[in-house]
C-alpha cells in the first residue's frame, strides 16, 4: 500500500501518490486546489489509474508523517530542508 509490491502499481502506492503532489505542490495551495490539481494531472497522465480522494488524504497524510508537508492556515505547504 505505501510502496508499489507486484499487487500495487507505483502510480496507486501511497510513496507515488506522494511524489506526485509534491510535485504539483510548489507553493502553498488549498486543500480543494491541490485534489483539483493531482485529479486534473492523473486523468492527462494516468486516466487508466484514477485514485479517489481517500486515497489523497492517506498520501497527505504520508507527506505529513515523514514532515515533507505542513498544514497551517488553511493551505498546504511543502516543508523545505
Amino acid at each position: 500500500m505505501i510502496l508499489p509490491t507486484k499487487h500495487v502499481r507505483p502510480d496507486r502506492a501511497l510513496i507515488g501518490v506522494g511524489a506526485e503532489v509534491l510535485d504539483i505542490l510548489k507553493r502553498p495551495m488549498t486543500m480543494s486546489r491541490l485534489w483539483d490539481e493531482v485529479r486534473g494531472r492523473r486523468s492527462l497522465h494516468a486516466p487508466n489509474a484514477p485514485i479517489d480522494y481517500q486515497w489523497f488524504i492517506l498520501s497527505l497524510d504520508l507527506l505529513f508523517t515523514v514532515g515533507a508537508v505542513d498544514f497551517d492556515r488553511g493551505l498546504v505547504r511543502r516543508v523545505q530542508s
